[in-house]
């Protein structure tokens, strides 16, 4: 396979080229170049934590590959913050919740109301309330519980099930919207 200036393209570049034009459909833009230029050049995300007080805005991805030290800062805002520890956020959360925000059209901050969580943290969360999994897939960096300003909490639910990347949860009275790279399920909280 050659791209356009005729050179030879080796099978890794183009599958991250396949991939990234199998994306374009998610992220929404005025224009092809527009789209491919986010989606292939980089992916950026922004944070708030509502427990700690800090943002993040930060490009995680591009050309590509991973920024480990972004990765780092995700870690931290996504930390457990009643311990003050941290895990390995899946990079397949950060590219679920890049998908959703593209696909809701917003360039509003998520607010994080749950990342990780440690397992002592989650077993104090199961005594004081029955929508916590004993095997939460908080503990392995694979889910958040969150909502975005300006997006309709019921939209931001229905945008992550037509995105179909893994778990949803719907908690209206406590006003957030749990998402997971677990297998795909949905299910309705308190």
């Amino acid at each position: 396979m050659h791209d356009t200036d005729g050179h030879k393209l080796e099978r890794r570049e183009f599958l991250k080229y396949m991939l990234s034009a199998a994306a374009l459909p998610l992220v929404p833009g005025d224009t092809f170049l527009g789209r491919f230029n986010r989606v292939v050049l980089e992916r950026s995300l922004s944070f708030y934590n509502i427990h700690t007080g800090e943002r993040l805005t930060a490009v995680y991805w591009s050309l590509g590959s991973y920024h480990m030290d972004t990765l780092s800062e995700i870690n931290h805002i996504f930390r457990d913050h009643r311990t003050g520890e941290e895990e390995q956020i899946d990079a397949g959360l950060l590219d679920l919740l890049f998908s959703l925000k593209s696909k809701v059209e917003s360039s509003e901050q998520f607010h994080i109301i749950s990342g990780y969580r440690c397992p002592s943290t989650n077993r104090l969360l199961q005594k004081n309330s029955k929508g916590v999994a004993n095997g939460s897939l908080h503990m392995e960096g694979r889910a958040a519980d969150i909502r975005l300003p300006g997006v309709k909490l019921s939209a931001l639910r229905g945008a992550a099930m037509d995105l179909g990347l893994g778990g949803v949860g719907y908690y209206p009275q406590s006003d957030f919207v749990h998402v997971d790279t677990g297998r795909v399920k949905y299910w309705l909280g308190s």
